[in-house]
């Protein structure tokens, strides 16, 4: 089959690989019939998360048909169209049973991100991600071996296209969780830092939830347009403002600040000098400017809620004025299977139109070249999907 597959930093390349093959009693083969590039495989894509290996296949974001089932599968047959989640669950140990399926126990051999592990277990396998993540095959291919099949695959309306929903794979119930972790409600005032993917779906559920002022923080002009647009967000970009936080505290009543806000940036946001040698030379872990800025614009007893990746340590993480303020963070991998059934309803009742935001197609023989479009923003890009 072709697949997507890595060569270093910056090298990917649509190769001919090996096919997948059933190994597990419930797994299931996918013919993928559309596939997308997310702002995480970028990381990848950089160098910027280890263990990525020569020849791995990415791709977290997919749909397709079932042409294959272990003789174990019983929730899905030959045949039907699935969405899979690209958390990997088991569905049934301690966390699973807690709707908490990002963390679930079972399926990750790989040591995970966690630098002071101690003795924790892992959490969940991720398709395409790295071999901290379980070194998984991804779905940026033809055909995809999908485990724990009587868990994940999500089966969905037929007469769907499967641009209405590919993006329940990862974005929208990332984006969703993200509002949900923000506490918003009616009337809710809300920051969001990131007009990447996860961010326009943040300020598409926001919208669906019933937020007020949904303020956006970016230097993309495009995406900050296409969001005041879509969604009715008041635009912020940081090459015009030099400290965002405190243009949008004075928009706020009393300079109280917003009620929320929520970091679809992470770990590779754009920050000071110092912090980019300091990353560069390992002796950060992360970029900490957006989460600064997150802090520094929530109103006390407010909340600050982190979709974007973060790994390793912080300096500056100014953690005595989340004290003051009373804050609460709520972060984390999205545990993605729970949400589903609710975001499909919303999707055909017509309440939500996450494919809006795709802004270019391409064949998944042009993989490599929509990677370098969508690291670089060219073509004022948004979001790309693949079609094998």
């Amino acid at each position: 089959m072709r697949a997507l597959t890595y060569h270093g930093s910056h090298d990917v390349r649509v190769e001919t690989v090996p096919d997948p093959t059933i190994l597990e009693d419930d797994d299931i083969i996918l013919r993928v019939t559309s596939t997308a590039i997310c702002g995480s495989d970028l990381h990848l894509y950089r160098g910027s998360i280890p263990q990525v290996k020569e020849g791995d296949i990415f791709g977290h974001e997919f749909l397709g048909e079932v042409v294959a089932t272990g003789r174990g599968v019983t929730a899905v047959s030959k045949g039907e169209r699935v969405i899979v989640p690209f958390v990997i669950a088991c569905g049934s140990c301690f966390f699973c049973n807690m709707d908490l399926h990002a963390a679930c126990e079972t399926t990750n051999p790989g040591r995970g991100a966690i630098l002071n592990k101690k003795q924790i277990p892992s959490g969940a396998a991720l398709f395409g991600y790295s071999h901290l993540y379980g070194g998984v095959p991804g779905g940026q291919a033809e055909y995809v071996r999908v485990p724990k099949a009587n868990a994940g695959p999500f089966r969905f309306p037929q007469e769907l296209d499967d641009e209405k929903v590919l993006f329940m794979t990862d974005i929208l119930p990332t984006g969703y969780q993200a509002v949900v972790n923000a506490g918003v409600r009616p009337g809710s005032s809300l920051a969001i830092f990131g007009a990447g993917p996860v961010g326009l779906m943040s300020a598409a559920c926001a919208r669906l939830l019933g937020a007020e002022d949904i303020y956006m923080v970016d230097d993309d002009e495009h995406r900050l347009e296409f969001a005041a647009r879509t969604y009715g967000v008041i635009p912020i970009n940081f090459n015009q403002y030099d400290d965002p936080a405190h243009a949008i505290i004075e928009q706020t009543p009393g300079y109280r600040g917003v009620d929320a806000a929520i970091d679809a940036v992470g770990f590779e946001a754009k920050g000071s000098t110092t912090e980019t040698v300091l990353k560069n030379l390992k002796l950060e872990g992360s970029i900490g400017k957006a989460l600064r800025q997150c802090i520094a614009v929530v109103r006390r007893g407010g909340t600050v809620s982190v979709p974007g990746v973060y790994a390793g340590f912080i300096h500056g993480f100014l953690f005595g004025d989340a004290f003051d303020k009373g804050l609460t963070f709520k972060m984390g991998q999205t545990h993605v299977h729970p949400l589903l059934p609710t975001l499909l309803e919303h999707i055909v009742r017509g309440e939500l139109h996450p494919d809006v935001i795709i802004s270019h197609r391409m064949s998944l023989e042009q993989a490599a070249d929509g990677y370098r479009m969508f690291d670089r923003k060219e073509q004022n890009c948004r979001k790309v999907i693949l079609r094998p």
